[in-house]
């Protein structure tokens, strides 16, 4: 295996019971584990206690770790993750569980742990690290774990800066000499002018603070396009539809997904809330789709916030349209998705036809009254817009940007 100088260095000295590498994505923090965990496991084989994978849900596992180990090694040395939770890894039994909410892992509360490997660590709930101190509690126990960084306030940047026992190394997308230069400067670009460059290019635990679509609310113009010049086909339409309370909007967005996977936002609306009817607000939506299928095409689907399914058995039984829930993927998610696309150029709003979503776009923020990283939202139209906006493409989050992958 070809390794760089930054994962030799590890591979050479992380023999602490934490060993984490933190930093950039795609700095190759990660295809270094796919050979320090088959070390690990042989390391404590017969040795008391378990061997634990823990990543942000089982799902996840499979596909960052499990399926990369089975392509190296073969699936007879790693099989998949079984019904009951658990894989063989190079003989040995091994717990593979998600850890993104603390009840996932009390199949593994009270016993001794081994040697634990973790995914993408600052997306786990914090209760799930703390059982996991507790449980490393063997001599020859320790972790090797990775993370792309948040925010400074995060509870695992505190950890790391606690005086246990760490290795800490810290990657820049520049570390990962097997690169192209060519994807790296795109990656660059498409990061540009956000939190996201100094998180995911420098490595840096950095605060999310003011504009989120800083560099849209500088240019919108060099978003906008008209509609004469859009593709002659989609592959993809999609309605995003939230429902507002008292002070908000009802809102919907069209957005039309090229075969090269451009996002088109085709149309926004939003519409006062307060005093309107089911029966109004039906018919404000047959209105709003009729529009799109007069002047693009039949929709996928309209995609509605999935919080309202009294509103939404309605619509299924009153029109024809495919309705469907909105998946409402974690809103950073959504928001980072929104950040890759207009970094690319490759988010573009219909000239005259989005002015709500313009606004909304142009005024979004990040909270800066929590620790965490989180929109504002102050009960405005301008959310609603964005939620409608996000549910319209959000199942093909991963096909637009990819998995983020560390």
């Amino acid at each position: 295996m070809q390794l760089s100088s930054k994962q030799k260095e590890y591979w050479n000295h992380a023999n602490c019971r934490w060993n984490i590498k933190s930093g950039a994505t795609r700095s190759g923090k990660t295809y270094l584990d796919y050979y320090i965990i088959p070390r690990r496991i042989r390391a404590v084989r017969g040795k008391e206690g378990l061997v634990v994978i823990l990543g942000n849900t089982k799902g996840t596992l499979q596909r960052n770790i499990i399926e990369p180990l089975q392509k190296i090694f073969t699936p007879a040395l790693v099989s998949d993750i079984r019904s009951d939770n658990t894989a063989m890894l190079f003989g040995e039994k091994c717990y593979c569980l998600g850890a993104d909410r603390e009840n996932q892992v009390d199949r593994i509360r009270g016993a001794s742990i081994k040697y634990c490997y973790g995914d993408e660590v600052v997306t786990w709930h914090e209760g799930v690290f703390h059982m996991l101190k507790s449980r490393l509690d063997k001599p020859y126990s320790c972790f090797d774990g990775t993370c792309n960084p948040e925010s400074p306030n995060h509870w695992f940047y505190k950890f790391l800066q606690s005086d246990a026992d760490i290795y800490l190394q810290n990657y820049i997308l520049d570390d990962n000499p097997f690169l192209s230069r060519e994807f790296v400067e795109n990656l660059k670009k498409e990061y540009r002018g956000t939190v996201l460059y100094d998180r995911y290019i420098l490595g840096k635990w950095a605060l999310a603070e003011g504009l989120i679509y800083k560099e849209f609310a500088d240019n919108p113009k060099k978003f906008m396009i008209a509609k004469e010049d859009l593709p002659k086909q989609f592959d993809y339409i999609g309605i995003g539809h939230d429902f507002g309370g008292n002070k908000s909007n009802h809102a919907f967005v069209a957005t039309g997904i090229s075969f090269d996977n451009h996002v088109y936002k085709l149309r926004a609306r939003s519409i006062q809330a307060t005093g309107m009817s089911f029966h109004a607000l039906e018919k404000e939506l047959i209105d709003f789709v009729e529009g799109i299928i007069g002047d693009y095409g039949y929709p996928s689907g309209v995609y509605c916030d999935s919080a309202e399914q009294t509103m939404i058995n309605s619509y299924r039984q009153h029109t024809t349209y495919p309705i469907y829930n909105s998946i409402k993927r974690p809103i950073n998610d959504r928001i980072r998705c929104t950040l890759l696309l207009m970094g690319g150029e490759r988010y573009h709003i219909v000239e005259g036809e989005c002015d709500d979503l313009v606004r909304g776009l142009t005024t979004a923020v990040w909270d800066s009254q929590v620790l965490e990283d989180k929109r504002l939202d102050n009960g405005s139209s301008d959310i609603d817009i964005l939620d409608a906006d996000e549910y319209s493409f959000e199942y093909y989050i991963y096909r637009l940007v990819g998995n983020y992958d560390a």
